[in-house]
Formats: C-alpha cells, sequence, structure tokens
C-alpha cells in the first residue's frame, strides 16, 4: 500500500490524530469490499477556523467552527454510488457503505465510472509548505479587523461609512484513500483580512474593498494596508459617470483579469468538452491567443494558494504547459471526463493547481500608455458569459484612460465581445501580478471590444 501520509510531519500527525483517520479510511475500503464492491474511494477532512466581522468598532460576528466528514463512492462493476457522513464512528462508517452500495444498484451503468488509473497514483508527497495554522485569540482577531477599518475610515473625511472589515482563519487536514492501495494526506491552512467602505461627497457614494489572502499569516498585508487601499480605491471612484458608447480597448485589471481567465479554464475543462457545451470543443492544437503567449500549471510551489501534492482522485500532479506560443496545448481533465473524450486524465479533479499567465517586463502604467485611450476595468458584475457560445457581456466600472493615463472614473458601462475574439486580440500583460488565487496574472490589455455606455 502507498501510504503517502506517513509523510506527514509528527506535529500535523499528532493534532489530527492521523492514525485514527487511517484507521476510518480503511474501514471504509474493507467494509465496501466485502460487500462486493469492485472498487472504492474515500475521502476525508477535517477543518477548524476562526471569523470575525466588525462594524463600525462594533463586533458583528464570531464564529469558530470545526468540521470533519467522510464521503465514499463504490463501484459495481460500472455503477456508482456515492454516500458521505459527518460522524466517523464504525456503525456510521459501515452504514454509509452500505448506503453507497444500494445506491449503486439502482444507477445506470456507465463504462467510465471508476478509479483513476492506478499506475497515475501519486508516489512521493513533495514538502509543500501548506500549513501554518495562526494561533490567534478572539480578543487579537477582533483587534485587527477593528484597526483595519479604522485605518480607512481615518484615512480621509470622505469615508463616511463602512460595510465592514473581516478576518478568517481556516486549516484543515484531507485524506483520500482508494482500493489501489493508495492513501494520502496533507494539511493546509488559509487565512484572510479585508475591509470595504463607502467613500461619498457630493457627487454621490461610491464602495471599493480590498483583501489580503495567504496560507501563512505572516505573508498577510498590514491592517493599516488592507484599510488604507480599500480607503484610496473607493475615493478613486467618486465622482462616476458613463461614457460614449463605441469600440474600445480594454484593460482588466490584475484582480479581474483572473475572472477572464478563468473563463478560458472552464471552457477547455473536461465536464464541459464531453458534454460539447465548451466554444473551444475540439479545440487542442489551436491557436487561440498570441504567440507569445504561455499559460501553464505550476502545482509544487512551496506556500500556494493552488499547490496540491495530488488531485481529489490521488492522481500526482505535476507541472505542464496548458497554452504554449498561444496554442492550446491540454484540456483540464479527471479521470471520467478524459475516458468520455478518449484521453488521459491531467490530474486535475477537483480544479487547476497554480495557474500562471505569462506577462510582459512593464508595469501598469506602461501598459496604460501602451493603451493611449479606452478603459481600465476594476470591477465586472453581472453572469453575462455563455460558455456555449463565448459570448460575453458584463456590467463593468473603472476609469476611462486618455493620452495613457486615467482621465475620469466610469460606472454604468458594459463591456462586450466573444471570449475567442477577446483571447485572439490580446495585446499585452503587465507585470503587475496579482498572487491572491490559485490564477496569477498580471492587467491583460484587450483590443476590439465593444464598451456600452450613454
Amino acid at each position: 500500500m502507498s501510504d503517502l501520509t506517513r509523510t506527514l510531519p509528527a506535529a500535523v500527525a499528532e493534532e489530527f490524530a492521523v492514525e485514527q483517520l487511517r484507521d476510518c479510511i480503511g474501514l471504509v475500503l474493507e467494509a465496501a469490499r466485502a460487500r462486493g464492491a469492485d472498487a472504492v474511494e474515500a475521502g476525508l477532512h477535517i477543518e477548524s477556523g476562526l471569523s470575525v466581522n466588525v462594524r463600525l468598532g462594533e463586533v458583528d460576528t464570531l464564529e469558530y467552527h470545526r468540521d470533519k466528514g467522510l464521503g465514499v463512492t463504490v463501484y459495481h462493476g460500472t455503477r456508482k454510488g456515492s454516500a458521505s457522513t459527518t460522524d466517523l464512528s464504525e456503525r456510521a462508517l459501515r452504514e454509509t457503505v452500505q448506503a453507497a452500495c444500494d445506491i449503486a444498484r439502482y444507477t445506470a451503468e456507465d463504462p467510465c465510472n471508476g478509479l483513476a488509473p492506478a499506475e497515475r497514483m501519486a508516489r512521493e508527497a513533495p514538502e509543500l509548505d501548506l500549513y501554518h495554522p495562526w494561533e490567534i485569540s478572539n480578543e487579537e482577531a477582533i483587534e485587527q479587523a477593528r484597526a483595519t477599518e479604522a485605518e480607512a475610515l481615518e484615512f480621509d473625511p470622505r469615508i463616511t461609512n463602512s460595510e465592514g472589515a473581516s478576518l478568517n482563519s481556516h486549516s484543515g487536514l484531507r485524506l483520500y484513500g482508494n482500493s489501489h492501495g493508495f492513501l494520502g494526506g496533507y494539511a493546509s491552512s488559509r487565512h484572510s483580512l479585508n475591509a470595504a467602505v463607502i467613500a461619498e461627497d457630493a457627487s454621490g457614494m461610491q464602495r471599493d474593498y480590498w483583501y489580503t489572502v495567504a496560507r501563512d499569516p505572516r505573508a498577510l498585508e498590514t491592517p493599516a494596508t488592507v484599510g488604507r487601499t480599500a480607503a484610496e480605491r473607493a475615493l478613486a471612484r467618486l465622482g462616476a459617470s458613463s461614457m460614449p458608447t463605441g469600440p474600445q480597448p480594454v484593460i482588466f485589471e490584475a484582480g479581474v483579469a483572473r475572472g477572464l481567465i478563468g473563463h478560458f479554464l472552464r471552457a477547455i475543462n473536461g465536464n464541459a468538452l464531453y458534454r460539447r457545451s465548451s466554444f473551444l470543443v475540439d479545440s487542442l492544437g489551436e491557436t487561440l491567443f498570441p504567440d507569445w503567449m504561455r499559460i501553464d500549471e505550476r502545482p509544487h510551489l512551496r506556500g500556494a494558494l493552488g499547490s496540491a501534492p495530488f488531485d481529489s482522485e490521488g492522481v500526482a500532479t505535476a507541472p505542464r504547459d496548458i497554452v504554449s506560443a498561444g496554442v492550446l496545448q491540454g484540456y483540464v481533465l479527471d479521470s471520467y471526463a478524459a475516458c468520455r473524450l478518449g484521453m488521459e486524465t491531467t490530474g486535475n479533479a477537483g480544479g487547476t493547481h497554480n495557474v500562471f499567465v505569462a506577462h510582459q517586463d512593464m508595469d501598469r502604467a506602461a501598459l496604460l500608455r501602451e493603451m493611449g485611450n479606452g478603459v481600465l476595468v476594476t470591477d465586472l458584475m453581472g453572469q453575462g458569459v455563455n460558455n456555449v457560445t463565448g459570448d460575453y457581456s458584463r456590467g463593468a466600472a473603472g476609469f476611462r484612460v486618455e493620452n495613457g493615463v486615467i482621465a475620469a472614473p466610469v460606472e454604468e458601462i458594459t463591456i462586450a465581445g466573444n471570449l475567442r475574439d477577446m483571447f485572439a486580440g490580446i495585446r499585452n500583460i503587465a507585470s503587475d501580478l496579482d498572487t491572491r488565487g490559485n490564477i496569477v496574472t498580471g492587467s491583460i490589455l484587450v483590443d476590439g471590444m465593444t464598451v456600452a455606455g450613454d
């Protein structure tokens, strides 16, 4: 048996009682086989966290939670049944296995049902530095949230109200085992601090926010930085108005450019592809982006938010190019979608892991100068994206850019295009990388969009 949980640090193994959790997984796998299952897999998680929300200096909510749960999937031939429980007692685990087996009796046969290939299971667990629990008291958490909000409110008299500030700290352990003899697990943590405030002057009111997130609390921005940035962003939007309708180049600020790349990743996800509900069906090997573009996956970056040693099916993760020289090199596949497409899993059951978008050696100011005249989008609203056709139309706010510099804030506009055309129309990407998520990109300049305003 390949038991990667043996590589967990001793402190982690002791804190989460990993030996007992391994026994839970083992009991489930054995109980399923005893009930005639041809294959079985089980995932177990334990998570705990603290969340504090304050508004105008008063504590709005203070929550502490500790969750646990186990899910099991059994395969009787090509029939599949799944069940879950939050009770890890032996009786509950056996009843959960029985429920999954009962469900499998009534499901349709599907030749693609089953475990990921045994030869693709992770054989080693690289140390990814994902676990940094934060020993912060309730009082300290409240004080940090208050300090964040206070910094924003005191920054400028035009900051007249607050939607609040929040501190969140979460950590946990995930284990996965299957009847291939694989058992793996890793601990991780995630901490964040955010604030949202309202600015007001004679022109009206505007809202904006800022946040910081990291695996290690020592890597978070300070409360002063978060509060000050939230205030600055809200103030910059005062006096916003619409603008004339017409074709315009658009810069997606790094924080919202992540969403643009997210649309691409959803379009090449195997579940959309085998259902033929994506505008990028059969696009493997096509040139979708400019020839200098590269998009790659880096699952083993130490301390990164998207890092993982294996996916949710136990398949080893590995660095790879998704786009190289503008050409689509691979899809985003779990084992089921891969089977439906006649391909192999890419180790993406559960999603992608640290997607990086290549950028040029220029900051955002240089990108604005290259655009000349157009719109810098800092906020997007609505869900006007059709994954089947690629049609894109969303409400937006940001800034009008004239002669390479920000001229005035804008709001109540709509930006529209087709994602295939937008990808091909990327002119440049700045180096102002936003690392606060699984997708890392700088601000993206896209030509040929339609901006609808007045």
